[in-house]
Order: C-alpha cells, then structure tokens, then sequence
C-alpha cells in the first residue's frame, strides 16, 4: 500500500532535509497532539462564550447568528482544504493551520459588538475548519497503513483537549478576563505547532486514495473524481457526521448558558458541563477501536445513537444541576465514535476528498445548530430547543443501522 511504503521508504531531499522518515509510532503521536490541540483550543472558546455574549450585549438569536460564523468559515474552507491536502499533502496543512488556529483564537475576545464577533468567528472558524480536514486526512492515510481501525483513538485525543481546555476556562474563568485567557491560549498553540510541526513536515504522507481506479487516474494525470456509488455512501456518512456534529455543536455553544441560564450553575459548574461531556467521550472513544473490532461499524453506531438520544434528552430537561451534567456525560458516551467512525469511513473510500465531504456535510450540523437553537429559544426555550439533539441522535441511529450493507459489519 502506498502509505505504509512511505512510513518505510526513505524520502530524500524531504521537508527538514531528513532522509528517514519518523516511525510511524512517533508519526502517530504527533498527529495525537494536533488533535488535542484542536480540542484543547476550541474548548478554551466555548467556555467563554457567556462572557463574550455579555461582553457584546448578544441576545440568544443574535448570538446564534454570531456562532454562525464558526461553523460558516470551517464550511467554507474544508472543500478547498482537501484540494490543498490533495497537492502540498495533508502534513503541511495541519501544521500551518495549527498556526492559524492559534492566532484566531485571540480574536473573539477583542470584539464589543455582535457583527464584529461573527465577522472575527469567520476568521476562527475557517483555521478550525481547515485543521479539521487536513488532520483527518492525514489520520485516514495512516489508519489505512496500520489496518486497525486506530481512528477513534485520534478523536479522543481531541475530546481530552477538550476537557483540558475546558478545565483551564472553567479554573481562570473567575479571575481572568477572556482576552487574556484567549491570548495566553494563542501562545501555548504557537508553542505546540512550533515542537510537534516538525514531525509532521518531516514526513510527506501519501496523498489521493488508494483504489484502483483513482490510482490509475493519479498515474495518467487526472484529477481524482468519486463514481456515483462512491459518492452516495460518502453522503450517507456524511448526514450521520452531521447528525452528531450538531449535538456536539450544541453542547459546546450551548450547554455551558443553559446551565447557568436555566440550572444557575456558577461559571465554574457551567464550564466543567463541557468539560465532563469532553471526558466522557475522550473514554468512549479512547475504547473505540475494541468496540469496533469486537462490534463491528453498524452496531457502534446504532448503538451509540440511542444512548445519545436519551443522554440529550435527561441533559436538556433535568429540573437539577447534577442530572443535567449525567444526561451531558451519558451524551458525550454515545456521540463519542460516531463522527470518527463516519468521517473514517469515507475517507477510507475516497481519500482527502471523502473527508473533505464527509467533514463539510458534518459540520454542516454546526451551520445548522447554532442559528436553530437560538431561533427555537426565544419562540420556547433553551431546553426544548436542546431536545432537538436527541431527534438528531436518533437519526443518526437510524441511518447507522440502514449502512449496514456498506460497512459489511
């Protein structure tokens, strides 16, 4: 296979004027960091959002078209970001990403008004955007190298990020303002990109995909095209990445005000709702890869759809703080492989443009989420709004069991 020549075969004249490429355990933890640091930076927003929604006098629609943003520019930047994994490779994307990442996220943090703040969460949401794509490519190149299904792995690496960016804001939140939390932020991220980068840059990873007929297409020059079956499978997996990536949306942008909001958490409970749904998927996930050669893809999902569902549905409308934070941990267990496994899946089959399409349906849900549960809040509220999660969830289930004949588990 051509990516596990490439984790063997020297690479003369590479990046960095290394001849040997890393191992690929070492390539692998590498690749773990950045996804952490991706967790660990879009944590360290979401615990601020109520403090910058107060900061720039947001109402929840208004703040729901804001949050817009964010998942507007990863939208917008994950189709190019597989073209542009597609020709430098997936490596050198993560990493200049990784720098870009880290300097938006100082920005929300400067703004005083609504449109500012969706105009600065375009700016974070394209880095966060294009990170994802190029780091999920690159862990599909390497998957696919190692046959195991290791992916889960990855994405636990970024929920474990993201309980540690959560604890950090939930620890400081009291005594920092979020522009000095959100820049001390954009200094450990330029530290991380500048140690780890060059494990990436030093190894240039297999580009396309790896089946036949689009490898005969990269052989005679043509541009790498899915046929009509390919494509529709990747769409499949694509609305149930969206389904899932709406409750994670939710729960980022949403969950910390709807404890504070509805439950009168203190900032601190409020930030550790996240952080604990974090948790609770890093273990789900950090599992995921027994469960799914134990288990197989369909039951994983199916599975995790359902308990999702009624994990959403005790955390949007528990009357008490501590029943809210079980239904948000109890959530994070059923969400927790379900994006990585739709995510993996596709790109398996079509490489950085499989991800890329697959991501964009996905955070998709993110484009969605925020403007409708902001919407449904003031015509009902928060919690009715959050129940909205557990019918996605559902469907997720569903459309997990109807890939049965595609996953072949």
């Amino acid at each position: 296979m051509p990516q596990l020549n490439k984790l063997r075969t020297a690479l003369p004249g590479g990046l960095g004027g290394d001849t040997a490429p890393p191992p690929s355990a070492r390539l692998r933890t590498a690749l773990t960091v950045f996804f952490a640091l991706d967790g660990f930076l879009f944590a360290g927003w979401v615990v601020r959002i109520p403090a910058i929604k107060h900061q720039t006098g947001a109402s929840p629609s208004t703040l729901g078209l804001a949050l817009l943003g964010v998942s507007a520019g990863a939208v917008i930047t994950m189709m190019l970001t597989g073209r542009l994994c597609r020709r430098y490779g997936s490596h050198a994307v993560t990493v200049v990403c990784g720098v870009l990442l880290s300097l938006s996220i100082a920005l929300p943090a400067q703004t005083h008004s609504v449109l500012a703040l969706g105009l600065v969460l375009l700016l974070f949401g394209a880095a966060y955007g294009g990170m994802n794509v190029a780091a999920n490519s690159a862990a599909v190149d390497l998957v696919t190298a190692m046959r195991r299904p290791v992916m889960p792995s990855f994405h636990a690496a970024f929920s474990l990020g993201g309980m540690a960016g959560a604890g950090l804001g939930g620890l400081v939140a009291g005594g920092l303002s979020p522009s000095t939390h959100l820049f001390a932020l954009t200094g450990i991220g330029l530290l991380v990109t500048a140690v780890t980068g060059p494990v990436l840059l030093r190894h240039r990873p297999a580009t396309g995909v790896t089946t036949p007929k689009q490898g005969a297409a990269r052989v005679q020059g043509r541009p790498q095209r899915m046929d009509r079956r390919a494509r529709r499978i990747v769409i499949l997996f694509g609305v149930i990445a969206l389904c899932t990536a709406y409750g994670e949306g939710a729960l980022a942008e949403w969950g910390a005000l709807h404890l504070t909001q509805d439950l009168h958490a203190d900032p601190g409970p409020a930030a550790a709702g996240y952080s604990l749904f974090a948790l609770t998927m890093a273990i789900g996930r950090l599992t995921g890869t027994t469960l799914l050669e134990r288990y197989g893809q369909t039951r994983t999902l199916v599975v995790g759809g359902t308990t999702a569902a009624a994990g959403m549905l005790l955390g949007a409308l528990a009357p008490t703080l501590w029943l809210a934070l079980l239904g948000f941990a109890v959530t994070g267990l059923g969400l927790a492989n379900i994006f990585p496994v739709a995510v993996g899946r596709a790109g398996a089959l079509a490489g950085p443009s499989g991800v890329a399409a697959a991501s964009t349906l996905g955070y998709g849900g993110m484009l969605l989420g925020p403007p409708v549960i902001g919407f449904l809040a003031d015509w009902f509220s928060l919690p009715v709004a959050l129940t909205t999660v557990t019918l996605l969830a559902a469907t997720a289930a569903l459309l997990g069991f109807g890939a049965r004949r595609v996953t072949h588990t």
